[in-house]
């Protein structure tokens, strides 16, 4: 599929901002991939492929530098994975209405202002164990809206995390980093299965998104931090979900 986007040269050059920002905190960057390309009006079916395919490399980055730098939490991330695999391959089978579908990623991106700003960022002084069953609904639940709408689900899970103290923000991001690519590659192949096509560009779009997460999560795992930049995408992630909104 090729896309025929105004300035789709400003698309690549914004997205490995975008991904460096995301990787940073252990994301693959797939809400903010999706604020960009609902900027520049793609069709959502597009959308939703792209995103998750960029999620597949980028958050695979990710989850190698937090992992190296020892902040995984094996139980943790299994405790979600188990159901949201299968419920992500669900939730990608399925077509959804393009005017419900923005309407839903609008509401989505807000999750993804609130984890950009320095809102869920205070860790708890205990960490409390994980309880296997509300874990599993809660990876369930992320699964399905992520194949379904195209994200791999950490811009909820993070914060869900760090709100209920099951891990500080390092073990978070690890966990969350594995947790959207196990459920992007869930997703993006029930997508594939049920007929959607990539775009033509999606290898340059990847390459581009590749350059910002490694050296986003790099750094990241080396208590990199910049609120600055983290309130420009919160800034641009705003103006997309008003987009989704009302358009």
């Amino acid at each position: 599929m090729i896309l025929a986007i105004p300035h789709i040269w400003l698309l690549f050059a914004l997205l490995p901002v975008v991904a460096f920002l995301y990787a940073s905190v252990g994301h693959g960057g797939a809400s903010g991939y999706l604020a960009l390309m609902a900027l520049f009006s793609m069709a959502p079916e597009t959308m939703k492929s792209t995103a998750l395919l960029l999620n597949l490399f980028v958050a695979g980055i990710a989850f190698y530098h937090y992992y190296r730098a020892g902040h995984f939490n094996k139980r943790l991330f299994l405790t979600f994975a188990v159901t949201s695999i299968p419920f992500a391959f669900l939730g990608g089978m399925f077509d959804i209405d393009a005017s419900l579908y923005k309407k839903i990623l609008g509401l989505l991106l807000i999750f993804a202002v609130l984890k950009m700003l320095p809102i869920f960022d205070k860790e708890a002084d205990k960490k409390k164990e994980v309880l296997i069953l509300p874990g599993l609904l809660i990876g369930a639940i992320i699964g399905f809206f992520s194949g379904l709408i195209g994200i791999g689900g950490g811009i909820i899970l993070t914060p869900l995390i760090l709100l209920l103290h099951w891990g500080n923000m390092k073990e978070a991001a690890a966990v969350s980093a594995l947790f959207i690519w196990v459920n992007s590659a869930s997703g993006l192949t029930g997508q594939l299965m049920n007929g959607t096509e990539l775009s033509s560009q999606s290898l340059i779009m990847v390459l581009t998104a590749v350059i910002g997460g490694y050296f986003g999560s790099y750094l990241g795992s080396k208590k990199f931090n910049n609120y600055s930049l983290r309130y420009v995408l919160a800034l641009v992630l705003t103006i997309a979900s008003f987009k989704l909104f009302f358009t």
